[in-house]
């Protein structure tokens, strides 16, 4: 059995993943309204959103930690269409936020609006980039 310091990373993130989990779980059982934890505050608006990622982020940490099962490899032709399938929701997402004026609140800062179109510029750019490499390829089996 070969050891790989990345495998036993994700057995340690995944147990923290785990924990974050259940601290969540706590929290939305007791009757706190807000809790402060190094400077981000958390409610109970943010408990269920949070619980899901931890659920998410803890299944791809125990399948990398332990390998649980196989994952037919993704060609890299695949790969390219995803990435750009994702920078082109991102960009749709930047250019509704413009039309619509929605705010964005991080850590209590509120992102402007102006933002957003370096956000679409740079989306934009890197998914045509994805298409267009993704055409040149062709038929090629990579």
């Amino acid at each position: 059995m070969r050891y790989h310091p990345l495998q036993e990373l994700a057995k340690l993130a995944a147990g923290l993943a785990a924990a974050d989990f259940f601290w969540f779980l706590w929290f939305s059982q007791s009757h706190l309204r807000t809790a402060n934890f190094f400077g981000a505050s958390v409610d109970q608006s943010i408990v269920w959103p949070a619980m899901l990622f931890d659920i998410a982020a803890f299944l791809i940490l125990v399948h990398y930690g332990w390998h649980v099962g196989k994952l037919p490899q993704m060609r890299e032709r695949n790969y390219i269409l995803v990435a750009g399938a994702i920078f082109t929701v991102v960009a749709a997402a930047h250019i509704w936020r413009i039309f619509t004026g929605a705010d964005i609140v991080i850590m209590g800062w509120v992102v402007p609006v102006w933002l957003s179109w370096f956000g679409v510029a740079i989306a934009t750019y890197l998914a045509y980039t994805s298409f267009h490499f993704l055409s040149r390829m062709g038929g090629k089996r990579r």
